[in-house]
């Protein structure tokens, strides 16, 4: 049988730089679909200003009584 000479340290250098370059992308991937859920407008809940704003007014109209 014929030898074969394999640079090992290159092989696994190769497979370990796919793996990373890989798993960057799997975790690129879900940082957008976690970004894009982040993103999404709210539904029938008010915005936090307009919720600040409201305790602010109570507050100040309490006081001024």
């Amino acid at each position: 049988m014929k030898e074969i000479k394999v640079n090992w340290s290159s092989l696994i250098r190769n497979a370990i730089e796919t793996r990373i370059e890989e798993e960057r992308r799997r975790n690129l991937a879900k940082a957008v679909l976690i970004n894009e859920k982040l993103r999404r407008k709210s539904k029938g809940e008010a915005k936090a200003e307009e919720i600040i704003r409201k305790f602010r007014e109570g507050r100040y109209d309490y006081n001024s009584s």
